[in-house]
């Protein structure tokens, strides 16, 4: 395949993708349509068989492009900072709660994958809290942060710690979901950040500026 082609196949298949995640952030999963799809891609219905072999394919893996857009978000800001536990797990809360990466149009992407992920194995693995690539990039920082403080069963801690700020970085996306115009980010920053000072008493320094720019 020449470069120009493979260029015009690449194009068409984003195309597709982010017209499935605009239809999902407007209208849900029930009502994007085959025909919602390619009136917004602005391509023939034969180009999602062609490049995924069928809608359900086609969605599964906008999941997979709207987790990977979350992550690469992460990494990128991450790249920003220092090498410390404690500046992973700032730049990590910063990050999730910033307009970049929740806004409306995420967290109804979100909760529409979320909704549908009973019932399918491939839209579960990118669209859970629990996910083992997010875990384990928080729980490695909490551990060293453990460490550091010369914890018991710094291990542990550090579990307890992940999931606490998982579940409530879920749950402030919940409340921006149900309450965006009068969502708080720098209050939902200081709250996970108060819960976290509590768990480590020599970090997460409330008056730092770090945390509150």
């Amino acid at each position: 395949m020449t470069g120009r082609r493979q260029e015009i196949r690449e194009r068409n298949r984003l195309s597709l993708i982010e017209a499935v995640l605009d239809s999902v952030a407007e209208k849900g999963i029930s009502e994007t349509s085959v025909s919602e799809i390619i009136q917004r891609a602005e391509l023939s219905r034969g180009m999602i068989h062609l490049h995924f072999g069928g809608k359900d394919n086609l969605v599964d893996e906008a999941a997979r492009h709207s987790s990977e857009q979350y992550y690469n978000g992460i990494y990128d800001l991450l790249e920003t900072t220092g090498q410390t536990g404690q500046e992973h797990i700032e730049m990590i809360v910063r990050g999730d709660l910033s307009e970049a990466i929740l806004n409306k149009k995420t967290v109804s992407i979100w909760y529409a994958f979320r909704g549908e992920a009973r019932n399918r194995a491939a839209i579960a693995a990118f669209s859970d809290t629990r996910d083992a690539k997010l875990r384990n990039l928080v729980f490695n920082a909490f551990a060293r942060i453990a460490k550091e403080a010369g914890t018991e069963h710094p291990n542990q801690v550090a579990r307890d710690a992940t999931h606490g700020t998982l579940a409530m970085l879920e749950g402030m996306w919940t409340d921006y979901l149900l309450h965006p115009d009068s969502f708080d980010r720098d209050e939902a920053m200081r709250i996970v950040f108060r819960f976290l000072r509590a768990m480590f008493p020599m970090h997460f320094d409330l008056n730092g500026a770090l945390l509150f720019e």
